[in-house]
């Protein structure tokens, strides 16, 4: 309730000056706030819910938000814990002892990696909340996280929030969308302390050998940094099951993984995920997440366990349906001319688009003309500029549109 005053009060503050009484209040946002760019994937929903508006048409493969339903024993799980009374409390701040287990038993089962349940866990509210947790428990002003680029976007934000700086390695066609260290000059290694990964990759959808992740973890071993891969396409590899970082030998020493449960089971919109690895790393996450984020609700986590402990049939079927999209997508472009990998892993198509038209301005003409949305792949970094993203999360009678609506435009074919 607003107070309400004889007369406006006038107070100067180093924020400004504003009124009290009827009259808006305007505080100024910290500077680390100011400098954030604008959320790559809210803009991009602003601009198709605009054309969207007008036609009502529009399908959209811009996001990585999955449109399969979470298997139906996953969910009548959480129904059960719902009405448990233990799960009405809080939960231990480094989760639930049950959830641990599961994490534990699932990474020796998947990846045959030895995990300790009580040092070698965090537990979050979805990836992303570990990706931006990283940065905030290892970073001082100044320091450098290596990355690629492309990358997922948010990856710089995070690094910024946290004081510190980031240099990019380019992911080139040519070399397999895997990063070169030679690059990085000896002057961002002196300040760099993370190397941050991701394969199976956003946006390429490359999918990184054992042999890369084991030259990964000797780099970094070599440069005192710690290895972070994040995970979140870990049940999406179409020609090869993906590589667990944790399954190379002495991963723990100087290595993390974080986990998320949104692609393998289709549970992005429950937010939980994880990370095992290096112990003085959980511990000091363990820290940071007590204070800053509290506890993931208990029922969501038993929940969790039960996807992490059954079959993992469930999870095998979401990936061939993927994989089918995937095959007929691919095939569709090429029947159009368009140049296009078949994907080996993640549900993003990565496609060249032609010569003449930037990343936005042409994803802005597939909105605009075709009613299909996609993400321009200069929002992922420099090195996206000439490509598009187009993601798997329609079913495959909306994906034949979409590519009946493309055939429709008659592009310049071979590009």
């Amino acid at each position: 309730m607003v107070p309400r005053f004889s007369r406006p009060l006038l107070y100067i503050t180093r924020g400004g000056i504003f009124l009290v009484g009827g009259v808006k209040v305007n505080f100024q946002a910290a500077n680390r706030i100011k400098k954030m760019p604008v959320n790559f994937f809210a803009e991009l929903d602003q601009q198709i819910a605009a054309v969207n508006v007008k036609t009502r048409n529009v399908i959209d493969l811009s996001k990585g938000n999955p449109d399969i339903p979470t298997p139906n024993h996953i969910v009548e799980s959480l129904k059960d814990a719902v009405s448990k009374k233990e799960n009405q409390k809080y939960t231990p701040f480094k989760g639930k002892e049950g959830f641990r287990k599961a994490i534990q038993n699932f990474y020796q089962r998947q990846y045959n990696a030895q995990i300790d349940v009580n040092r070698e866990i965090a537990i979050f509210h979805g990836a992303v909340v570990g990706i931006n947790a990283v940065p905030q428990v290892l970073l001082d002003p100044g320091d450098y996280v290596i990355t690629t680029d492309p990358c997922y976007p948010e990856y710089e934000t995070t690094v910024s929030l946290a004081g510190g700086r980031i240099y990019k390695l380019p992911l080139l066609q040519t070399n397999g969308y895997l990063p070169d260290y030679a690059q990085i000059p000896n002057e961002i290694l002196a300040k760099a302390k993370i190397l941050l990964l991701n394969y199976p990759n956003n946006p390429t959808g490359a999918v990184a050998s054992a042999s890369f992740f084991a030259s990964s973890l000797s780099f970094a071993r070599e440069k005192n940094l710690l290895l972070v891969n994040d995970f979140a396409y870990a049940s999406l590899g179409f020609d090869k099951a993906p590589v667990s970082l944790m399954s190379c030998p002495g991963a723990k020493e100087n290595a993390l993984e974080i986990y998320t449960l949104s692609k393998t089971y289709s549970m992005a919109g429950w937010r939980v995920g994880f990370a095992v690895g290096n112990a003085s790393v959980i511990e000091a996450l363990n820290k940071y997440l007590a204070h800053g984020h509290s506890t993931v609700f208990g029922a969501v986590q038993d929940a969790a366990s039960t996807a992490l402990n059954s079959s993992q049939e469930s999870s095998v079927e979401i990936k061939e349906e993927y994989q089918k999209r995937r095959n007929l997508l691919v095939s569709g472009l090429r029947k159009l001319n368009w140049s296009v990998e078949m994907t080996a892993g993640t549900f993003f198509v990565w496609v060249k688009i032609p010569v003449e038209y930037t990343s936005v301005s042409f994803a802005k003409l597939l909105l605009e003309k075709a009613q299909v949305a996609v993400a321009p792949g200069s929002g992922f970094g420099k090195y996206g500029e000439g490509y598009i993203r187009i993601s798997l999360v329609c079913e495959l009678e909306k994906l034949e549109e979409v590519l009946q609506r493309l055939k429709i435009l008659k592009l310049k074919e071979g590009f």
